[in-house]
C-alpha cells in the first residue's frame, strides 16, 4: 500500500497505474462500481482514495452486514453443540404455490478450519398433513448462491420473495416433503469453501429435525440436493456426514454440475467471459475462510475484493463479460497454485477423498463448457471405489441446459429415496 499524493500526483499516478494494468480491462472495475452503486450494496467514503489506495484490512473484503440483530449469535453460542438452534423467526415463502409455514433459524456450525460461528436457514414446512406411512421427509435443497453478499442469500430472497434460484423447490414441496434451504455459504459468504458448506448443510438438517414445534421428527428420512454452486455443498454434506451428522437419517444425495476439484476450474473460467467473473467470486470466497491466501494479493486483488465483496452472481458475470481478469493478475507472485499453502487449500477443498455412506445421483452435461465433466468423472470413480452405489447420468447440452434437464430425473431418484426403494449396490453410468 502506498501514501496518498496530492491532487497533481494522483492523475499522475492514476495514468501510470491505468497503463500498468490495461491488460486486465479496468472498464470491469469501473462497471464493477456502477452495479455496486445501482444495486445500493457498498459504498466508499471516498471511493478514488479506496481506488489508488486500498486498505488491506480483512475485514474490509468481508460482506456488509444487514443490520440486522437477529444474526448477531448469543455471547456463549461457541459452547453450545453443532446444530443448537440460537434463534428462530417466521419468514419468507419467496414465490411459491404451496401453503405452508417459512422459518427462519440461526445455528450454532463450523467453519472449515473447525472454528464457531453462526449459519442461517430457512424451513419451508407445508401446511398439509404428512399423507405417507412413516415421518415426513426433509429435502436440503442446497441452492447455486454463488455470490458474496448477504443480500444474494436464500434466506434474504426468499424474505423480499424474489427466489428464482428457489424455483425447483416447488417440486419437492407439491409432494408434501418439508424443505429445508441453508445459506450454506457461512457468514462470510465464502463461496467456493466446501467443508464451510457441509457443515452448514448438516447443521441446518439437525437443527429442524430436532426442534419437534416445527413438525420434524428425529428420522425422518433425509436427503441432500443441489446444482453446480450447490452441488458443492451437498457433495461435502455427503462426505461429512458419517463423522459429522451421524444422528441424521440421511437416505441420499442427488446433484449435479459439480466443480468437485476447484483446481480444474483454471482452464475453463479463470479469465473466461463471464465464467471469469464467478470464479474470481469464488477465489475471493476461498480467501475469506482461508485468509492466509490473503497476503498474495497485490493492489489490484485489494481493489477488485473490496469492490466486489457485496456482488451477486449478476454483477460477477457482468464484469467477467465486460473484461474477464485472470485471478493470476491479482497477484504478483509468479505460478500461485504451484504454492504449497495453495495446494493445501485446494486439497482441503477437493471433493472425493472420503467415500458416502448414503447412495449417490450424480449428474451432468456432456459439454459443460465451465465445470469440466473430468471432475465428475473423477469423483464417480473415487466414490465407487470407496463403496458408494453412485448412479451417474450424463445429459446432452451444456451447463445451464442440464441444471434444468437433469431436474425429472434427480427428483425421481429422491422419491424413490423417501418411499424406501431399494437401490442397485453396484455403480452405474449412462448416457
Amino acid at each position: 500500500m502506498f501514501s496518498l499524493p496530492d491532487r497533481d500526483q494522483q492523475g499522475g499516478a492514476m495514468v501510470r497505474w491505468l497503463l500498468r494494468v490495461r491488460y486486465l480491462g479496468i472498464s470491469a472495475l469501473v462497471g464493477a462500481l456502477a452495479v455496486s452503486a445501482v444495486s445500493g450494496t457498498s459504498a466508499q467514503a471516498n471511493p478514488l482514495e479506496q481506488f489508488l489506495a486500498p486498505s488491506r484490512e480483512y475485514a474490509g473484503i468481508l460482506p456488509t452486514p444487514l443490520g440486522d440483530s437477529f444474526y448477531t449469535p448469543p455471547p456463549d453460542f461457541e459452547s453450545r453443540p453443532t446444530g443448537t438452534v440460537l434463534a428462530n423467526r417466521p419468514s419468507g415463502a419467496g414465490l411459491t404455490l404451496f401453503p405452508l409455514l417459512s422459518t427462519e433459524l440461526l445455528i450454532r456450525s463450523t467453519d472449515a478450519k473447525g472454528r464457531p460461528v453462526p449459519v442461517v436457514a430457512t424451513l419451508l414446512m407445508p401446511t398439509a398433513p404428512w399423507p405417507g406411512p412413516g415421518p415426513r421427509p426433509l429435502l436440503s435443497f442446497d441452492a447455486a448462491i454463488d455470490s458474496l453478499g448477504h443480500r444474494c442469500a436464500p434466506s434474504y430472497e426468499l424474505k423480499s420473495g424474489l427466489s428464482t434460484m428457489l424455483w425447483a423447490a416447488q417440486i419437492p414441496l407439491s409432494k408434501g416433503y418439508a424443505v429445508v434451504v441453508p445459506d450454506h455459504q457461512g457468514p462470510r459468504q465464502a463461496y467456493g469453501a466446501g467443508r464451510m458448506a457441509g457443515h452448514a448443510v448438516l447443521d441446518a438438517i439437525k437443527a429442524v429435525i430436532r426442534a419437534p414445534e416445527l413438525g420434524l421428527r428425529p428420522d425422518a428420512p433425509t436427503v441432500v440436493t443441489g446444482y453446480s454452486g450447490g452441488a458443492i455443498a451437498t457433495g461435502w454434506a455427503a462426505e461429512l456426514a458419517p463423522e459429522y451428522a451421524p444422528e441424521v437419517n440421511l437416505v441420499g444425495a442427488a446433484f449435479g454440475g459439480v466443480p468437485a476439484d476447484f483446481g480444474m476450474l483454471l482452464d475453463t473460467m479463470n479469465g473466461r467471459n463471464a465464467a471469469g467473473g464467478v470464479f474470481l467470486a469464488a477465489t475471493l470466497g476461498l480467501a475469506r475462510e482461508y485468509p492466509e491466501m490473503l497476503g498474495l494479493m497485490n493492489d489490484n486483488g485489494w481493489r477488485l475484493a473490496q469492490i466486489g465483496k457485496d456482488m451477486c452472481i449478476p454483477a460477477e458475470e457482468f464484469v467477467g463479460l465486460v473484461a474477464p481478469i485472470p485471478v493470476q493478475a491479482l497477484t504478483d507472485v509468479a505460478a500461485p497454485t504451484e504454492l504449497p499453502m495453495v495446494k493445501e487449500i485446494l486439497a482441503a477443498n477437493r471433493l472425493g477423498a472420503t467415500a458416502p455412506k448414503v447412495p449417490v445421483f450424480l449428474y451432468h452435461a456432456t459439454h459443460d463448457q465451465w465445470v469440466p465433466i473430468a471432475g465428475a468423472e473423477s469423483l464417480y470413480a473415487q466414490w465407487c471405489g470407496g463403496g458408494t452405489p453412485v448412479e451417474f447420468q450424463v445429459y446432452p447440452g451444456e451447463h445451464f441446459i442440464v441444471s434444468s434437464s437433469g431436474i425429472p430425473d434427480a427428483n425421481a431418484w429422491i422419491d424413490d429415496r423417501f418411499a424406501g426403494r431399494p437401490v442397485t449396490p453396484e455403480c452405474a453410468r449412462f448416457g
